[in-house]
């Protein structure tokens, strides 16, 4: 059977170095231009021949549009319209990232941990930014929640920093760790129905198109709670939740 975690190793396609820098480019940086470019691609069709009653593609990106500003508007009030379109490009490019992944032959971007580390990354020190920026030195106080009586203060705050600085970990990890684990069990799945004797490889068979199914369904979730989860931290900050 072939290593499941073959499917995950990077070689330079095209060896780059910059200032002693390896910035080679693997098939990971060439799926990400093609996850950008399609994400273009349905924004490009979406919006031709727009009319009043929107039809087909035009409708899906109309919803998910509003669904997304919702969404922001919800956890940021006003100040969500603003962070509106970071929080869109974010949902869509993981989600046509993790889509992508799942063509055979495609590679997973969202399965590398220095992608969904980087992502989470940003989010984080963008959340910090927006906090100190709104509130001063008095975003400080979201590391202990209003009222809290002042002998908790000793056990509240490291409790509370060791959360914020569990977020961009925590943030990463998920979405990372779901899409690898997906993409395992599918490999694994498909060389048991290519090695089995063809009496019993219809078992394995019907567990990868079950399987398969659901990490369509993953692809979409996983986006929408990293999606969620970004709102979630940037409205703390603006909020002092």
């Amino acid at each position: 059977m072939e290593n499941p975690l073959h499917h995950f190793e990077l070689h330079p396609l095209v060896p780059l170095s910059l200032f002693g820098l390896d910035i080679s480019i693997n098939k990971a940086i060439i799926m990400m231009w093609i996850a950008c470019g399609l994400v273009f691609l349905f924004f490009y069709v979406a919006t031709q021949g727009r009319s009043l009653v929107p039809r087909r593609v035009q409708n899906i990106a109309e919803v998910a549009v509003e669904f997304l500003r919702g969404l922001a508007v919800e956890n940021m009030g006003p100040l969500g319209h603003k962070f509106f379109p970071f929080i869109a490009t974010l949902f869509f490019f993981v989600l046509f990232a993790n889509l992508l992944g799942l063509i055979p032959g495609a590679y997973t971007v969202t399965s590398q941990l220095m992608v969904t580390g980087f992502f989470a990354l940003v989010v984080y020190v963008m959340s910090l930014i927006v906090g100190f920026v709104l509130h001063g030195t008095h975003f400080f106080s979201i590391l202990a929640p209003a009222g809290t009586p002042g002998w908790l203060l000793p056990l509240m705050v490291p409790i509370e920093i060791i959360s914020q600085l569990a977020r961009p970990v925590t943030l990463a990890v998920r979405l990372f760790a779901n899409m690898t684990a997906g993409h395992i069990i599918l490999i694994v799945l498909f060389s048991l129905m290519m090695t089995a004797p063809i009496y019993i490889g219809w078992l394995p068979f019907g567990f990868t198109v079950a399987i398969y199914g659901l990490e369509v369904f993953v692809a979409f979730i996983q986006a929408y709670i990293f999606t969620i989860l970004t709102c979630v931290y940037l409205g703390d900050a603006v909020k002092l939740h």
